[in-house]
């Protein structure tokens, strides 16, 4: 690889109050994984479409008579290409590497990191916590992303194992794209927000589906003057974002523990904004719209709603494409990837209360700090799910007529 092709290392992570300390040989694993992740997106990454082109494109014809007809197709032929599987096995073990030395490195100071965790939860309104919140089936049946226990699994009753997994994992499965604290997401949002509307001052912002608060977090430091709640059905994952955000000194933020398909605890038209990062390709096909209706009754006239996740399937986007950004719908734990990326988004907003002509899509990238990492190169290629690029759908919600 290239010098510029070599992601920052891994010691370059904000360490803050509460995250995991990791051992030399911790640090170590993330580097290689890191830089595998790299080199997998690209040299190796390209060699599928080469496959395809020469080898499985004409086999396919040969057999078929005619051109693939949709991404289904192109994945079965695919599969049985020896360069594609030698590359799709390297992608999943590189996960599942990357979730066992997370694992690992907190479980072997678990102790430690719930005594720090409770020092900044025990006693707090602004985490909110309930019992009866069951983690939805959709949610609990699968490890998503090969996490073992997923966001809501504990080692022991009310542990912080799973967020604390998740978050010093992430800044190695994404190459530090995200910046030091993993926010960059939430960043990127609270820019174009700021830049569209530079006047406009929330009081009251929804994130729904926070896990540890990585795109919460920032918009509150964005917006210091708002409350912003960050609502998520997994506990553990709650516990330790509330206790990070208490370390990063960031007040203006609650996390509570709530189904978004009922927001029962929510009157309407009670927030100013309400958002998910990343999130709507996590939920099953009954749920994606319920929980997009709960947003559209809680938001205020006049109020935006904003889903920032990967670009919609459509008869524009090439269908190798459209094969490759599936991969982690069968792959990496992603079941409902593949189906919710080509649902018409579009049309579930405006069945639930948000017109097509106060909707909006507009790209987002993560906000990333130019002297700890430098800027992605020109043509660098796109990981298909992981990049830190992302399409946002969005709408500002009518307001009452007069």
């Amino acid at each position: 690889m290239s010098k510029i092709d070599v992601p920052p290392p891994y010691n370059a992570v904000t360490q803050h109050g509460v995250f995991p300390k990791p051992s030399h040989d911790e640090v170590a694993r993330f580097n290689f994984l890191a830089g595998l992740n790299r080199y997998l997106s690209g040299d190796v990454g390209a060699g599928n479409k080469l496959a395809y082109e020469r080898r499985v494109l004409p086999a396919f014809k040969a057999e078929h008579g005619r051109e693939p007809l949709d991404r289904h197709e192109i994945r079965n032929a695919m599969n049985k290409d020896p360069w594609h599987r030698f590359w799709s096995a390297l992608k999943r073990n590189s996960m599942e590497m990357r979730q066992q030395n997370g694992r690992a490195m907190v479980l072997r100071q678990l102790d430690e990191l719930d005594a720090k965790a409770r020092q900044y939860n025990e006693g707090r309104e602004t985490l909110q916590l309930d019992d009866s919140v069951q983690v939805p089936r959709y949610q609990a049946a699968v490890d998503i992303h090969c996490m073992p226990g997923s966001y809501h699994g504990e080692e022991r009753p009310g542990d912080v194992s799973a967020g604390a997994n998740y978050d010093c994992g992430i800044f190695a499965t994404t190459g530090g794209a995200l910046g030091a604290l993993n926010d960059g997401g939430g960043q990127a949002v609270a820019v174009w927000v700021k830049s569209e509307r530079p006047d406009w001052q929330p009081k009251r912002i929804l994130d729904i589906g926070a896990t540890v608060g990585h795109n919460a977090v920032p918009i509150a430091q964005a917006f210091p003057d708002a409350e912003v709640i960050a609502i998520d059905t997994a506990a553990a994952s709650l516990r330790y974002g509330h206790a990070r955000a208490q370390a990063l000194g960031v007040k203006n933020i609650t996390f509570k523990q709530m189904n978004a398909e009922e927001m029962v605890g929510f009157a309407d038209e009670s927030f100013d904004w309400v958002q998910t990062t990343m999130f709507l390709h996590e939920l099953s096909n009954k749920a994606l719209p319920k929980i997009i209706g709960e947003g559209s009754r809680v938001l205020k006239p006049g109020g935006l709603m904003f889903h920032v996740e990967q670009p919609q399937y459509s008869p524009e986007m090439p269908l190798f494409e459209q094969f490759m950004r599936d991969w982690d719908a069968f792959n990496n734990n992603e079941p409902f990837w593949s189906a919710m990326h080509a649902l018409d988004l579009k049309q579930i907003m405006e069945d639930k209360g948000l017109p097509k002509n106060r909707q909006f899509m507009v790209g987002v990238k993560a906000v990333v700090d130019p002297t700890i990492f430098p800027p992605s190169p020109e043509g660098e290629v796109e990981d298909y799910g992981r990049a830190a690029i992302w399409n946002a759908y969005g709408a500002w919600k009518p307001e009452l007529e007069a």
